[in-house]
């Protein structure tokens, strides 16, 4: 079954019962036993969920892992991630990685004795150099948020494979139509299905694939036990839009590649990030592990100043602290997604205050260029 038509027609479809085409939306707490502890599958609706369920083998099958987990929001899958450590462990993480996976990490996790190093994992041998004796897991982001900082997949694979440690990967920027990291040897994969596996802005979820039974196994338990699940009109809404996940990417990177063009003459805009770049560091890795380049791109305007008043003139883009909509989205990292990280430390990242970063969406991208230039004209 080849990408586009998996997205349609894989995981669970329609219902056998009725006929009906999609998935009933099965808004229900808990289900009638034939005996004690003889149930059809389902007895409590935070174990499991038809609708949520359905949502779980659609995602599990279009990133070719073993089983997949529904969360009420990206944050809660990580979480619940983070919930398979015990304290004292080491985990590796990206160094420029989402501020609220930042915030997670150094303002709540480490209340439980979880400690962690941020190294930049696009150089395999600070990740090497960053092991110690308790670490268990190698957690990245590829491309990254907000610089779009690549990570070889297969080569970190070998490395965790080598020292014993999960390979977890968050493939939100790419989506599982552009890259698929278990096929590039990782454990685990995760998404803010908020972003474009939603593709809406009207839907707030996590979704989490592993590689394994066992994993499946933990993590199902982690996630009955905390419950931060993932209710059915999210997961009905989530379905929907996975069915034209393909069709949108190929659009926006579309769009997307215009719009670099537009941004590379014009004179106010300095540094460009964007993977599909040939001077992007890390484009030759990307090209190998990914089909596309995504439509997220990052540039620097030179100034705070700058960046407000772009902000402020723009008439197509939403300023809105999100990504991957049919609506192309703008934001200013330093002062919105990334705001809770230290100024200090995001200067050392090279997130700077004029660092402004921009969602394409599906709008004409005539528009979409007429409208940042009138705006970086003012």
């Amino acid at each position: 079954m080849r990408r586009k038509t998996k997205l349609i027609h894989g995981g669970i479809t329609g219902d056998e019962q009725t006929g009906a085409v999609s998935v009933p939306i099965y808004q229900v707490s808990t289900y009638k036993q034939d005996g004690v502890g003889k149930h059809r599958g389902f007895e409590y609706s935070r174990t499991g969920n038809p609708t949520r369920h359905a949502l779980e083998t659609l995602i599990a099958d279009i990133e070719g892992g073993h089983s997949g987990f529904a969360f009420g929001s990206g944050m809660g899958a990580i979480t619940s991630l983070l919930m398979l450590f015990k304290a004292g462990d080491h985990i590796i993480f990206t160094d420029d990685v989402y501020g609220g996976t930042y915030r997670l990490i150094s303002k709540v996790m480490n209340r439980f004795d979880l400690s962690v190093s941020f190294v930049d994992t696009s150089d395999t041998d600070k990740i090497k150099e960053a092991i110690q004796s308790n670490t268990k897991a190698i957690y990245i982001e590829t491309p990254t948020n907000p610089l779009l900082k690549i990570t070889d997949l297969q080569a970190v694979s070998g490395i965790a494979k080598e020292n014993d440690l999960l390979f977890i990967v968050d493939n939100t920027f790419s989506t599982p139509y552009w890259q698929n990291p278990i096929d590039q040897g990782a454990n685990i994969v995760l998404h803010s299905a908020t972003k474009y596996l939603g593709g809406h802005s009207d839907v707030v979820a996590g979704l989490v694939v592993v590689d394994s039974a066992q994993l499946a196994e933990d993590l199902h338990f982690v996630q009955n036990s905390a419950g931060a699940i993932l209710g059915p009109q999210d997961s009905w809404l989530l379905m929907r839009g996975i069915k034209t996940l393909g069709i949108r990417m190929e659009e926006i990177e579309a769009n997307t590649k215009r719009f670099i063009e537009f941004l590379q003459n014009h004179p106010k805009v300095s540094t460009i990030y964007y993977p599909g770049l040939d001077s992007h560091k890390g484009s030759e890795v990307h090209s190998k592990q990914a089909r596309g380049a995504g439509g997220m791109i990052s540039f620097d305007v030179g100034s705070e100043k700058n960046a407000d008043k772009l902000l402020t003139n723009v008439r197509y883009f939403t300023l809105a602290e999100s990504l991957g909509a049919v609506e192309s989205l703008i934001s200013v990292p330093a002062k919105m997604t990334h705001a809770s990280i230290p100024a200090e430390r995001r200067a050392e990242l090279g997130i700077t205050d004029g660092l402004v970063r921009v969602s394409i969406g599906l709008e004409d991208v005539e528009d979409l260029i007429e409208d940042v230039g009138q705006a970086l004209d003012k």
